[in-house]
């Protein structure tokens, strides 16, 4: 049986990108293009990409990016979108708590509530925050836009792996 977050997405992409929270997406990428400082040499992991909105602005000003999302249509959708565009963009059916890049991207995103809140547990969340830590390079960064990103952003810090993810580099999460 699915969970009701891949339910919810199952026929949600023709649907998706004429909601209205997918109407800043230029300004969400003007921001992220700021905080980078315009390097363009730079990798990002789009986690939740959906139908690859910020996967797409992003390619389309030179960026290297992969997005993932548990959703098959929405990436369907993402996919004709970049072939469309003749953009090169890698995305990848994967669960948000399973996967792992082994330090190969300096930045990830997870946009618009993107994979994060719509889990069950603090241990599904945290199993999220786990593997986007596994899969930046030392000097990576996280970028997260969520509407309840402070209140869980405290929780998680209960659990000892998070204190020693912000020991060894705390500047590698950044909420907006």
């Amino acid at each position: 049986m699915k969970q009701w977050y891949e339910e919810l997405f199952q026929n949600y992409a023709d649907k998706y990108d004429n909601e209205a929270f997918t109407k800043g997406t230029t300004g969400e990428v003007d921001f992220i293009e700021k905080e980078i400082g315009y390097n363009k040499s730079i990798k990002i992991l789009d986690i939740g990409c959906g139908t690859g909105r910020h996967s797409i602005e992003l390619a389309k000003r030179g960026y290297t990016v992969t997005g993932i999302d548990l959703s098959e249509s929405l990436l369907s959708k993402a996919k004709k979108q970049a072939q469309r565009e003749g953009l090169e963009i890698e995305f990848f059916h994967k669960d948000a708590r399973d996967f792992n890049f082994k330090e190969n991207y300096d930045l990830a995103i997870m946009m618009c509530e993107g994979a994060f809140p719509l889990m069950e547990t603090d241990d599904m969340n945290f199993s999220i925050l786990t593997n986007v830590f596994l899969s930046l390079r030392k000097s990576g960064k996280l970028f997260s836009q969520h509407s309840m990103a402070y209140s869980l952003f405290f929780i998680l810090l209960k659990n000892s792996l998070i204190k020693v993810l912000l020991k060894v580099n705390p500047k590698k999460i950044h909420l907006i």
